[in-house]
């Protein structure tokens, strides 16, 4: 594949990442203003919140599918392709960046877990399945979803890395597990004084 075959991939992705689902959801079927409400944030847990189960719903299917599109359409394209092929993972980056930085909204955007997920079914889809179990027992067991989705994000490279060990999906998920980290930021200092939203 050209390098500008590969620019207009990534460019493809940043910007189907940056569709803002839960804002445009909300603002459709409940006219609210999501970003005005709530924790301010376009993830699905702030639209049940403001909009009900049923749209948030909608929006995790289609901010994970905004993840794993690019990579689905990438792998269909060339047909050498695969996880070991370090362009993939920048693809990945692109998309979950555009969700997180979003240019339609300012450059605000989501926290980035579910679309983090749906980039990384068909990269890792072993690291995605354990996380993603380890999201719903630490929900269950604390109730704050904030801090699920923090040790769903720890737990993704730690499982690729039992699993395969230090392979270049591996480093990937570590940048995914930055991310989500750094997006919760406020959501630790909340944890830490018990301030933090049950949802």
């Amino acid at each position: 594949m050209s390098l500008s075959h590969e620019i207009l991939f990534v460019l493809f992705s940043y910007l189907l990442g940056a569709i803002p689902m839960g804002y445009l959801l909300t603002k459709r079927f409940a006219g609210k203003n999501i970003l005005e409400l709530g924790s301010g944030n376009i993830g699905s847990t702030n639209v049940r919140r403001i909009a009900g189960k049923r749209l948030s719903i909608v929006t995790q299917v289609l901010d994970m599918l905004k993840g794993l599109l690019p990579i689905a359409l990438f792998m269909c394209f060339d047909d050498k392709a695969s996880a070991s092929s370090n362009f993939i993972y920048f693809l990945a980056i692109a998309a979950i960046m555009g969700h997180n930085f979003s240019l339609f909204l300012k450059f605000k955007g989501g926290k980035g877990v579910n679309i983090s997920l749906g980039a990384s079914l068909l990269l890792a889809p072993y690291s995605v399945l354990i996380s993603v179990m380890v999201y719903f027992l630490v929900k269950w067991q604390f109730k704050y979803v904030s801090l699920g989705s923090i040790l769903l994000g720890i737990s993704l490279p730690i499982t690729e890395l039992i699993i395969h060990g230090l392979t270049s999906t591996f480093y990937y998920l570590c940048i995914c597990c930055f991310l989500i980290i750094m997006m919760h930021i406020k959501n630790i200092g909340r944890l830490l004084k018990n301030k933090e939203l049950i949802s």
